[in-house]
């Protein structure tokens, strides 16, 4: 009993208390990560900046929060004033100055390590002393990222799950130098965002694409070598293992580039070349076969 009781508290911490209460969240980059945290934010009464390189990028994240709010009005999950409300309390800009005053800014930009490092630098020149940097990295070092400020103590990770107003969970990533007070406001921020945080270690994929991508590897490596087709490849996952989607079908859905920049982190800062990307992954993104986002990947969109 004992021992199912420390296994509890390393996965899902007790309740901790904080006093910081964050109020108002920014948000790096309006593509289909940002702007559905965003989405979460607002929908739970936060104040929400979102910020990116272009006007249009902003328009284009907006318009996907504006009709998956109307998605969940139809399904009679929020009312449309509730739906209303949470928009009016989203702002953007493609200045970062606008989130000078945020209580925590979550970073959601591409899977590129010196793009990210850059922009926490920046982050923490402009942002107030007490805000909470977060990166929603998916495989990116948070201790790394956080040598790149002046606050590392305020910098963790917040790993959202795709799609985020769906998906419940968040892995909190506390790096060597996060505080406790830190990990505490983000972690009760992530069950006020009515996700489930779990506690996971700095490093390399965390938990989630450590398992995850070197199956959709394995997957593409399947269809290089000619085991199978993709729709055959995931029709035995999805049948004969239960996967609610293929490896394919997912892979396409997360984006080619994303995870191909993944898996280079994971052969990279692992050393082991059983995380090798797959030729074929390699391929297609040179192409420009992203995936679903391209209109192209394993399948055509």
């Amino acid at each position: 009993m004992v021992r199912n009781s420390r296994i509890q508290n390393l996965i899902f911490p007790p309740i901790p208390e904080s006093n910081m209460v964050v109020h108002s969240v920014g948000v790096v980059g309006s593509g289909q990560m940002g702007n559905g945290i965003a989405q979460v934010a607002a929908c739970s009464g936060k104040e929400v900046i979102m910020v990116d390189i272009k006007e249009e990028f902003l328009e284009r994240g907006v318009s996907t929060i504006s009709k998956s709010l109307d998605k969940l009005g139809s399904k009679g999950r929020i009312t449309d004033e509730q739906a209303s409300s949470a928009l009016s309390r989203i702002s953007t800009s493609v200045s970062m100055d606008a989130l000078s005053e945020c209580d925590l800014v979550v970073e959601a930009i591409p899977e590129i390590p010196e793009l990210k490092f850059s922009t926490f630098s920046q982050l923490d020149s402009i942002c107030k002393p007490a805000a909470i940097l977060a990166s929603n990295t998916s495989s990116i070092s948070i201790n790394e990222i956080a040598s790149h400020t002046k606050r590392a103590d305020r910098v963790i990770g917040m790993h959202f799950m795709n799609p985020v107003p769906v998906m419940k969970l968040v892995e909190v990533i506390r790096a060597k130098s996060t505080s406790d007070d830190t990990f505490d406001a983000t972690f009760k921020l992530a069950e006020e965002l009515h996700k489930v945080p779990v506690l996971v270690n700095d490093f390399p994929g965390f938990v989630s694409n450590r398992i995850l991508l070197p199956m959709l590897n394995e997957a593409m490596f399947c269809v290089m070598e000619g085991v199978a087709e993709p729709e055959a490849i995931d029709t035995v996952m999805r049948l004969g293992m239960s996967h609610p989607m293929g490896p394919l079908t997912l892979a396409d859905f997360i984006g080619l580039d994303t995870c191909l920049a993944i898996m280079k982190v994971l052969h990279k800062d692992l050393n082991d070349d059983k995380y090798r990307p797959c030729p074929l992954l390699e391929e297609m993104v040179k192409d420009g076969k992203l995936g679903k986002k391209s209109g192209a990947g394993f399948y055509n969109y």
